[in-house]
């Protein structure tokens, strides 16, 4: 018996393949070889087409039937892991109407900061423990707003997975997860945010229904069964946000627990049993995977928008992509540590959260002619990137978690030892990394929501760890070329 699970990020969409039986993985696919387009109209937008990823399921799941023998029939579940905080719209007639306004997308930030101050800022942290920011809900009024006949159009408003559900299925619905990483979820009332849709004029009815993320959702249509290859009437079973899942994935359920992912946004996520919130709104609360109304489960989120596709941005414009990251990995360890006094800040996509919706933009300081070559540079980037990650901890730490041990997976930023230990000695804590990913984990829940498997610790216990990195004794060097790093930023912020 087999189950399938889909990660459907902005950079590519990831599919695994996964034996339910004994937990291991059968195949992994990933499409694009390269990063998916980012339209950018202008400044601070980012839309992405929907239809894309859709495309992108398709062809990761034929090639993984493809290339395997297995048949369609005994895949008995789907899992979708999906980015967070997009919008899509579509029509009656379920045709999408307009491009997603997705997660990076800056534009209405100050819809959200009118909301907070007009609302209150107590009693909007209160009931949705976080501002109005520039979530989904933000961005479905600036459609509103900016787009009025694309607005009355709209059938429904949903998430990135909610869309991909759609598209398996048919049917629309999304979950209390989905609507709290929207904005659209009222804790202190457990129910939809009504006092927020009623002040942004926003119908109730544009919003889909709720199930459950561990439930069966829905079933392959035949449609969906013809373009995908899959077998018509498979459950689709759990669907969660990127950040939830891939904590899920590493076994992060309990309070205290921390994962950290370091893709085209930069991650670190805690698990709490209080609800809390950060009256700055730099830190995220969400309803975790695992939250009810009985067993409070808060992932707050810290977010930095400028992680991977700041290194990315570097090896495409200093190496012509000629390089790869392993290639990138061997001249950094032949640099020292805090790149000769180079600073690179990675905030130069879009407001970053953490830094009160400011646009600081990307900044390379401190550059001496004589001193620093390209590889200088690579160093810098990705210092530049963990040193944002530990600026954010200490926001997180203000929350009152501390973390002894960050829980990541065997990709993206975190392969590089440079970025890792980095993360060690500036947090003092261990790098523990897993053999797993965020599509494997949504094809692992998926199993829970058909009753294969009979908990979540069931499903996910059996990850194996490949590597960890320690804090070494002498952390000198780390700790000054931060220091310096962040004196630069608390000039930019000031």
């Amino acid at each position: 018996m087999y189950s399938i699970g889909f990660d459907i990020g902005s950079s590519a969409i990831k599919a695994s393949l996964l034996d339910l039986d004994t937990g291991q993985v059968v195949k992994l696919v990933s499409f694009p070889d390269t990063e998916m387009e980012m339209i950018a109209v202008t400044e601070g937008w980012a839309e992405q087409d929907p239809e894309e990823w859709w495309t992108a399921v398709c062809k990761t799941t034929r090639s993984i039937l493809s290339s395997t023998n297995i048949k369609p029939e005994d895949i008995k579940s789907i899992g979708i892991a999906y980015q967070m905080h997009g919008l899509v719209l579509v029509d009656s007639n379920q045709k999408v109407l307009r491009p997603s306004i997705i997660w990076c997308d800056s534009r209405a930030v100050e819809i959200g900061n009118i909301a907070l101050q007009d609302l209150g800022s107590d009693y909007c942290l209160g009931h949705l423990l976080n501002s109005p920011g520039n979530f989904t809900a933000s961005k479905l009024k600036w459609i509103q707003q900016n787009e009025p006949i694309i607005y009355g159009q709209i059938h429904k408003a949903m998430l990135p997975g909610d869309f991909i559900a759609m598209k398996l299925t048919g049917e629309i619905n999304t979950t209390v997860t989905g609507l709290s990483e929207g904005i659209f979820w009222d804790f202190k009332n457990n129910t939809l945010a009504n006092f927020l849709l009623d002040y942004f004029k926003i119908d109730t009815d544009l919003l889909p229904n709720i199930v459950e993320n561990f439930n069966k959702q829905g079933k392959l249509s035949k449609r969906a069964a013809t373009e995908t290859g899959l077998h018509e009437g498979t459950i689709i079973s759990y669907r969660a946000g990127d950040q939830p899942n891939n904590a899920l994935s590493l076994n992060v359920l309990n309070p205290g627990e921390i994962a950290a992912t370091g893709g085209t946004s930069g991650v670190v996520y805690g698990v709490s049993d209080v609800i809390k919130y950060d009256d700055q709104s730099r830190v995220n609360s969400f309803a975790h995977v695992n939250h009810g109304k009985n067993s409070i489960r808060i992932g707050q989120l810290l977010c930095i928008n400028g992680a991977g596709s700041q290194y990315a941005w570097v090896r495409k414009q200093m190496t012509n992509s000629q390089l790869s990251y392993a290639d990138m990995e061997d001249v950094i360890s032949k640099i020292a540590i805090g790149s000769n006094g180079l600073r690179i800040m990675p905030f130069g996509n879009g407001s970053e959260r953490m830094l009160n919706n400011r646009q600081v933009g990307a900044q390379f300081n401190n550059v001496q002619f004589n001193t620093h070559t390209r590889e200088h540079f690579y160093r810098a980037a990705i210092e530049g990137i963990a040193f944002s990650f530990v600026y954010g901890v200490k926001i997180l730490k203000e929350l009152g978690l501390n973390p002894k041990r960050i829980r990541v997976g065997n990709d993206n930023l975190f392969q590089s030892p440079t970025f890792s230990n980095t993360l060690a000695n500036l947090l003092d804590c261990s790098i523990e990394m897993l053999e797993t990913t965020g599509a494997t984990g949504a094809a692992k829940a998926s199993g829970i929501g058909i009753g294969h498997y009979a908990s979540l610790n069931e499903a996910i216990s059996n990850n194996k760890i490949i590597n960890e990195f320690l804090p070494t004794p002498k952390n000198d060097a780390y700790n000054l070329a931060y220091e310096n790093w962040e004196s630069y930023l608390d000039k930019l912020i000031e």
